[in-house]
């Protein structure tokens, strides 16, 4: 059950953020500036490639890492040849994780490690093996770290993440959203640099403003009938999500929403892309799961007995280049089944800074969520 008054009530919020997730997503343009400037001073600007890789392998543990993956693959384009490599392994744990290069590899690729531990042995060993097809090497993590003297081995670009002091406190969750920033940031200025996708330095900064902007929008001590984010928090109470995209950007960015859902608040959500969604999630629409599934929910006693679990829309939307949209189809579907919907569209810009707005957003709600279900 979700604590609404808690919602409204800053001071319990940041009593019960243990995690600084708050906090996190507070500071998610902070943690761009500072991951751009680490970027910048680590030698990415002055890089002379010859010409785009033939493939970008994308190697790193959790959710921010593989995140990470989709959103530059996303960023690329549909000819992108951003691949992430899968760790296998019998626990997620630094030891336990084992990385290995597709047969394929060699010359003609660039290696890509994002990882906010830096000290998973085969990592290192990843980047050592890289060194010696003839791979090129670039990663992000912590500095001083046994993945930084590795990557150093290999004359590879080592970028230092970008981490706050309070960082060191606790392990912070894969999908904190300083976390995926950071990571992220040094990526982007990277992959632009190579040509495979832009985000040049003044679009770094616009999405840092852009990220600002939202958490001055969403954060605790805005009401919740003026947050989005708390907004969505309250109305998926209860709720099984189902996250509808639409546009490019949008699609990763539900995929993020989704899995901060999962790690953060402990709450299951499916993901499809419209127009397929309609097919895809319309049976759990006519199923037990519609809000007019159970007749007898109105007598139900609110103290005693636990609410059925209803299905919630939540539509992610990219303005659509084309003018070709599916959202009056997807209302249309969710009403005729009386079953809510939330909408998000983000603002006017570049692509990077839709992307961010929807991540933001949807950051902040996964945060509220989880602190206001367990507090």
């Amino acid at each position: 059950m979700l604590d609404e008054s808690l919602l409204d009530n800053p001071d319990q919020l940041a009593e019960a953020d243990r995690r600084g997730l708050l906090r996190g997503a507070a500071e998610a343009g902070a943690r761009v500036r500072t991951a751009a400037r680490h970027a910048a001073e680590a030698g990415v600007k002055d890089l002379k490639p010859d010409g785009r890789p033939r493939a970008v392998l994308i190697a790193g543990p959790g959710a921010a890492a593989t995140q990470a993956a989709d959103l530059l693959g996303t960023l690329a384009g549909a000819g992108s040849p951003v691949t992430r490599l899968a760790p296998t392994g019998v626990a997620p744990a630094a030891g336990a994780l084992r990385w290995e290069l597709p047969g394929w590899a060699g010359s003609v690729d660039l290696l890509l490690i994002a990882t906010p531990d830096g000290t998973e042995p085969s990592l290192s060993l990843l980047a050592e093996q890289a060194y010696r097809r003839g791979c090129a090497v670039a990663a992000v993590a912590p500095a001083h770290t046994p993945l930084a003297e590795a990557v150093a081995g290999a004359h590879g670009l080592f970028v230092p993440m970008a981490t706050a002091p309070y960082d060191q406190d606790e392990p912070f969750p894969a999908s904190s959203p300083g976390v995926l920033w950071a990571l992220l940031t040094p990526l982007l200025a990277l992959l632009d640099r190579i040509g495979l996708l832009a985000a040049p330095p003044d679009a770094l900064e616009r999405v840092a403003d852009r990220l600002d902007h939202i958490a001055e929008r969403c954060g605790p001590a805005i009401a919740a009938y003026s947050n989005p984010a708390k907004t969505l928090a309250a109305e998926l109470t209860d709720a099984l999500p189902l996250i509808w995209t639409e546009g490019t950007s949008a699609g990763a960015a539900g995929r993020r929403f989704a899995a901060a859902l999962a790690e953060l608040s402990g709450i299951p959500a499916v993901v499809a892309e419209l127009p397929e969604a309609l097919a895809e999630h319309g049976a759990l629409l006519a199923g037990p799961l519609a809000a007019s599934a159970d007749p007898d929910d109105f007598f139900r006693d609110r103290v005693e007995e636990a609410p059925a679990l209803h299905a919630r829309v939540v539509l992610l939307r990219d303005r659509p280049l084309d003018g070709l949209t599916a959202a009056p189809s997807a209302r249309e579907l969710a009403l005729t089944h009386d079953t809510p919907i939330s909408e998000l569209e983000p603002e006017s810009g570049g692509e990077i800074e839709s992307l961010a707005e929807l991540i933001a957003v949807t950051d902040f709600a996964a945060v509220y969520l989880a602190l206001a279900s367990r507090a």
